[in-house]
C-alpha cells in the first residue's frame, strides 16, 4: 500500500503503460503499413505483366493473319501462272497445228510470232524481228478488176500497194480487217499465191497491241485457175477455127454438089477430106490436154 502511495512509483507506472501503448501501436501501424505495400506491390505487378502480354498476344495473332495471307496470295499466284502456262500451251500447240501460216507484228512493226506454217510458206527458216519489208520482199497486192460506175465510166483501181505498205497501214490507221492476194517470191525464188488477211489486234484497254496477218498458200488453186483460163482462150480459139473449117468444108460440098466435072469433084472430095483431117487432129490434141477438173465437170453433168 505504501509503494501505491507513493507518487514517483505511480508517475513512473503510467509512463511505462503509455509508452508500452505507443510502442504496441507503432507496431500495428507498421505492420498494416507493410500489408498495404506488400498488396499495392502485387497490384502493380499483376498489372505490369498484363500490359506486357497483351502486346504480344496482338503481334501474335497480326502475324499469324499476315502468314495466312501470304499463304493464300502464294497459293493464287501459282494457280495464276499454272493457268498461263496452260493458256500459253493451249496457244503454241494451235498455232503449231494450223495449216494456215501466222504472223503478229508488234506495235513497233517487227515480228513477234510466226508459227512453223508461216515460215514454210515464206520460206524462212526464223522470222523474229524482221520487219514487213524483210518478210514479203516487195511482193504486190493483186489490183482488184475496176468497177464501172453508173455513167458506164470505169473507176480504176488505185496505184498498187504492196503487202508491207498495207501492213504499216493498219498499224497506223487501226482498221479491223484488210484481205489482200499477192504474187509472192521464197528466198529460194520459188514463186507463191498468197491470199493475206492483215488484223488489228487491240489490248483490254483499246490500245493496240500489233497486228496479225493468217496467210494462205493458194499457189495450187491459182494454178488451176490460170490453166483454166489458158484453156478457155484456146478453147475460143478453137471453136473459131472450127467454125471456118466447117464453112471451108460446107463450101467444098456446095461445089461439089453442083460440079458436074469428074476431075473437079475429085478435087473438092480430096480437099474436104484433107480439111477434116487437119480438124481431126487439132481437136483431137484440144480434148486429150483438157484439165482434168472441166473433165470430171463434164462427167458428172453428163451422167
Amino acid at each position: 500500500m505504501r509503494v501505491l502511495a507513493n507518487p514517483v512509483l505511480l508517475r513512473a507506472a503510467a509512463v511505462l503503460f503509455c509508452a508500452l501503448f505507443a510502442f504496441l501501436l507503432g507496431l500495428l501501424s507498421v505492420r498494416m503499413l507493410k500489408k498495404s505495400i506488400a498488396e499495392e506491390g502485387e497490384i502493380s505487378e499483376t498489372g505490369s505483366s498484363t500490359l506486357e502480354t497483351l502486346p504480344l498476344a496482338v503481334y501474335n495473332t497480326v502475324i499469324q493473319q499476315l502468314k495466312q495471307q501470304k499463304h493464300e496470295l502464294a497459293v493464287q499466284s501459282q494457280a495464276e501462272q499454272n493457268r498461263a502456262r496452260t493458256s500459253e500451251s493451249l496457244s503454241q500447240a494451235v498455232l503449231s497445228n494450223l495449216s494456215s501460216g501466222v504472223l503478229f507484228f508488234g506495235a513497233n512493226g517487227l515480228v513477234k510470232t510466226s508459227n512453223s506454217a508461216a515460215k514454210a510458206i515464206l520460206g524462212f527458216a526464223c522470222a523474229s524481228g524482221l520487219s514487213p519489208e524483210d518478210v514479203f520482199r516487195g511482193a504486190i497486192v493483186r489490183a482488184r478488176q475496176p468497177v464501172k460506175d453508173m455513167a458506164g465510166s470505169s473507176d480504176l483501181a488505185a496505184e498498187p500497194l504492196s503487202v508491207a505498205e498495207e501492213v504499216h497501214a493498219v498499224l497506223r490507221e487501226r482498221s479491223q480487217r484488210r484481205q489482200v492476194e499477192a504474187d509472192y517470191e521464197t528466198p529460194a525464188n520459188e514463186s507463191r499465191f498468197l491470199s493475206i488477211t492483215i488484223s488489228a489486234v487491240p489490248a483490254a484497254d483499246r490500245n493496240l497491241l500489233g497486228v496479225a496477218c493468217l496467210i494462205s498458200d493458194l499457189s495450187e488453186l491459182e494454178g488451176i485457175r490460170r490453166r483454166e483460163e489458158m484453156h478457155d482462150q484456146i478453147s475460143g480459139e478453137m471453136a473459131l477455127r472450127l467454125r471456118t473449117s466447117l464453112a471451108t468444108i460446107s463450101g467444098f460440098a456446095q461445089q461439089l454438089a453442083e460440079s458436074h466435072d469428074r476431075g473437079l469433084a475429085q478435087q473438092l472430095a480430096r480437099d474436104i477430106a484433107q480439111e477434116a483431117a487437119e480438124l481431126e487432129r487439132s481437136i483431137g490434141g484440144f480434148l486429150i490436154t483438157k484439165p482434168v477438173g472441166k473433165a470430171t465437170a463434164q462427167g458428172s453433168f453428163s451422167g
